[in-house]
């Protein structure tokens, strides 16, 4: 992909990558992913924001030489995974006079991470600016969003906000700008969910610094740039809220039948009292659409059979995840049955001690259920339900 220009001295300079389907050997990218590097060129300095993947370097000197770039002052580093600065020893090989401009939180860990020497850094302060001549660069320090070295990078002269990972999106796309704002957002959530929603209290923080701000453009890390930059804030005020809606995430294994019973008649019970469900089969289930489930839910139901003694692994995936994510959700459940005995109920409780939610009496049955086994799930709908209501989500 060639660079492009976004305003006077502004040009995009990084890469596409439609193939890329994981990433950190975790997060699935069902599409692809961009790697958004920036050039901004002042009277007197030339300023290259980020660098990008090692994998997509050559795509990167391309659009840098495609500009005629024949000097680089600095490299601003917003952040240190290598994503953002992977390319950056090969970049300071062909520019030897470059500075690497960043935070000392984000210097430490590039120079233990890529071995760049501390000769090479222009360590920067909070809301210090750099000049480049008729283009000044402000800093704003951002840490836990989502490691702590993290920057953003303010364009005053064209109200250009370079938000590194905050505010993007895992899409691979041919557009710029944000064109289709179904698909982005639907994009934009699950990067959210799956990247920064255990730190919704520091993205609330950050939502404050930067609101004072005229900005004409948000310029993430990846994915299209936003030339209506209310669609994504407005988004991120959403789900770093606590206001949850009247949903109930309800993910399950069954190995015999009876916990898919038990669920697919939750489900309907849930239904028939005007609360939204969102049944996941943990074998079967894209975890990024199940995190993207949890941005919002009122209540996480979690259903497992008993595997020796314990539960089963996918059940335990489903509550470390939903424990490491830390959603705002207010409720959490169990359902699921044994054969002969066990502490399956504990094991799911011991996992998600990081939420910040009640629980909800669980229905742990044996074998396949019985009458009294529905009355119970019966019962435990209508307690999801008035606790929705409690919380005002119906």
């Amino acid at each position: 992909m060639a660079a492009r220009k976004i305003k006077n001295g502004v040009d995009w300079v990084g890469a596409i990558d439609w193939d890329r389907r994981l990433f950190d050997e975790l997060i699935p990218l069902p599409d692809g992913t961009s790697y958004n590097a920036y050039l901004v060129r002042g009277r007197d300095r030339t300023a290259l924001l980020d660098t990008v993947d090692p994998t997509r370097a050559a795509d990167l000197f391309e659009n840098l030489k495609e500009l005629g770039t024949e000097k680089i002052d600095y490299v601003i580093a917003h952040h240190a995974e290598q994503d953002h600065s992977g390319s950056l020893p090969a970049i300071l090989a062909l520019h030897p006079q470059a500075k690497v401009v960043t935070n000392p939180k984000c210097q430490e860990i590039l120079e233990t991470h890529l071995l760049i020497p501390p000769e090479k850094f222009l360590t920067i302060g909070d809301r210090e600016i750099l000049d480049l001549g008729g283009k000044t660069v402000e800093f704003i320090f951002a840490p836990w969003v989502h490691w702590p070295d993290t920057m953003f990078s303010y364009l005053r002269e064209d109200n250009i906000l370079f938000t590194c990972d905050f505010l993007g999106s895992h899409l691979a796309t041919s557009d710029l700008y944000v064109r289709d704002e179904s698909a982005v957002y639907h994009s934009a959530k699950r990067y959210f969910a799956e990247i920064m929603m255990p730190f919704r209290a520091n993205i609330r923080n950050h939502l404050e610094k930067i609101k004072d701000l005229r900005i004409d453009v948000v310029a993430p890390s990846h994915g299209p740039l936003y030339d209506r930059p209310a669609f994504i804030i407005e988004a991120y005020k959403d789900w770093v809220s606590d206001q949850v809606r009247n949903e109930v995430v309800l993910a399950f294994v069954s190995m015999h039948g009876s916990v898919r019973r038990m669920a697919d008649y939750l489900t309907d019970v849930l239904i028939k009292k005007g609360v939204k469900v969102r049944s996941y089969n943990l074998t079967r289930t894209d975890v990024g659409e199940l995190a993207m489930a949890l941005v919002d839910a009122a209540t996480v139901v979690i259903g497992s059979p008993t595997v020796l003694a314990g539960a089963h692994p996918a059940a335990v995936y489903a509550a470390y995840l939903a424990n490491a994510l830390r959603p705002k959700t207010k409720f959490v459940s169990l359902i699921g049955s044994y054969g002969w005995g066990g502490k399956m109920p504990e094991a799911i409780r011991g996992l998600i001690t990081s939420l910040d939610a009640k629980f909800l009496d669980p229905v742990v049955i044996r074998g396949y259920p019985r009458p009294q086994d529905y009355a119970a799930l019966d019962r435990l709908a209508e307690d999801i339900r008035s606790a929705h209501l409690s919380v005002g989500a119906i």
